[in-house]
């Protein structure tokens, strides 16, 4: 992994991310969502502090597109990928049905005027206009593809990176976690499902992001996006490219179930086949960033799939309690997060994590702690189902 760029509510770019992780800092509060004149609830989630007005030749993308964009931009430039081939490099997009809160604020502009509606709107609905957007920015010839797997696409998307230049087809390959715009309408959806957090702290943002504490009652959305870049050891070799890790395994598992209810023995097997394809042990991982997204039982069923590969001796903590759940970005921006705090040697605190549900565990709370950990587990899990997991290991 030679190259990385993050958008989040702790700021834009890398450094202002990891600072903003290790000294757990949150920016919870009551978001600005249209459609409050269909109804008085409110929802809790951490946004982003972008320019209100984008750049000329951005006006026409959506928020998802320009934020992809700017991810995309600073994973490039420090992959130094300007010097390869076009045709060697290739994207993949984590993430559909990423523009929701676009199209609902389009319909809505233009529901008098529908003749008065913009051309690009035939193009900016669907999501493949975010690797439109990006392909033709930074002349990316290769090959390009969009993956959805709910909260588990950005790290889907970095297995698929994976394949491709396993399969030769390249030589480096982009995985971004494409920033998922929710409406009001998303909001309603999975707050009547269970899924969204939180009446119980609507009165303290702040405290109701809350990844496996006791008190937690449902996840809370956060705007985020990132970009990974993976490449051959060769090519990284021939350019000289410093790389924070390479990929040592990967695990993906399916639940057959549409239901969002999560499956012990789905988490167990992509845990396992990733570590599998490390050579690890369970004992080995030093690290887990874990899925964990205050889901009552999310977090139960996670703790117990990590007890079942071995896991004993790992410092975990959870970055959705600091940058809440980006949904498809998740997964790429907690891959940022795990390489960022290796490679810095230091670990950012679990907010909100008053009473731990498995007290044991070594949680990183209170405060920033220093690790020399080189073998760490990330964990991502959808919707449908879908259960990936990722192992990586720092050069020593």
């Amino acid at each position: 992994m030679t190259g990385l760029g993050v958008v989040s509510a702790q700021g834009s770019g890398k450094q202002a991310f990891l600072d903003g992780l290790l000294d757990g800092r949150s920016f919870f509060d009551i978001m600005r969502r249209e459609g409050r004149q269909h109804g008085d609830t409110r929802f809790i989630g951490a946004e982003l502090a972008l320019p209100t007005i984008p750049s000329a030749d951005e006006r026409t993308l959506s928020l998802s597109a320009r934020v992809a964009l700017m991810v995309v931009a600073e994973a490039w430039d420090e992959a130094a990928l300007h010097e390869i081939e076009p045709t060697r490099v290739g994207l993949v997009i984590g993430g559909n049905n990423v523009q929701q809160r676009e199209q609902v604020l389009v319909h809505e502009a233009f529901r008098d005027r529908a003749n008065y509606l913009r051309p690009t709107y035939g193009l900016g609905f669907m999501d493949t206009d975010l690797s439109g957007a990006c392909t033709a920015r930074f002349g990316i010839r290769g090959a390009g593809l969009t993956v959805g797997g709910a909260s588990a696409s950005g790290q889907l998307a970095i297995i698929q990176a994976w394949h491709l230049i396993e399969s030769g087809q390249l030589d480096a390959c982009i995985a971004v976690g494409a920033l998922m715009d929710l409406s009001h309408w998303e909001c309603r959806g999975l707050r009547a499902l269970g899924a969204m957090g939180s009446t119980r702290f609507a009165s303290h943002p702040e405290q109701a992001c809350r990844p496996f504490d006791a008190a937690h009652d449902g996840f809370i959305f956060g705007e985020c996006s990132a970009a990974i870049v993976l490449e051959s050891a060769t090519s990284a070799r021939r350019r000289r490219v410093a790389s924070y890790a390479k990929l040592a395994g990967w695990g993906l598992a399916m639940d057959a179930n549409r239901q969002p209810d999560p499956s012990r023995e789905g988490e167990t097997r992509a845990m396992a086949d990733a570590l599998e394809r490390a050579g690890w042990k369970g004992g080995d991982i030093e690290y887990v960033n874990p899925h964990g997204t205050g889901s009552v039982i999310g977090d139960e069923t996670e703790v117990a799939a990590l007890r079942s590969i071995g896991v004993d001796r790992a410092a975990i903590n959870a970055t959705k309690s600091l940058t809440g759940h980006g949904l498809t970005a998740a997964g790429a921006v907690e891959v940022a997060a795990t390489l960022l705090q290796l490679r810095a040697g230091k670990l950012h605190p679990t907010l909100n994590l008053d009473n731990p549900i498995a007290p044991d565990l070594p949680w990183v709370r209170g405060g920033a702690i220093t690790t020399h950990a080189r073998k760490a587990l990330s964990l991502s899990m959808g919707f449908g189902g879908i259960n990936t997991a990722l192992c990586w290991e720092t050069h020593a």
